[in-house]
């Protein structure tokens, strides 16, 4: 079995739904998720500030 190369130490807070905050290790700052667009439609909300959802994230991160 081959050596650990990295683990990813994450704190997730969920604050009003449908926000939600995630601090990775080693960065100050958190990412930031809620819904916008299509996605708050299905769920049929109205944040008061929109955000990319999780699945934004994922997206982006399989893309890059």
């Amino acid at each position: 079995m081959a050596d650990t190369t990295h683990v990813s130490r994450i704190r997730l807070y969920q604050d009003k739904r449908p926000l939600r905050r995630a601090y990775l290790d080693p960065f100050p700052e958190p990412l930031r998720f809620g819904v916008h667009g299509g996605v708050k439609e299905l769920y049929g909300i109205q944040p008061a500030e929109e955000l990319p959802t999780t699945l934004d994230h994922v997206v982006a991160a399989f893309a890059g």
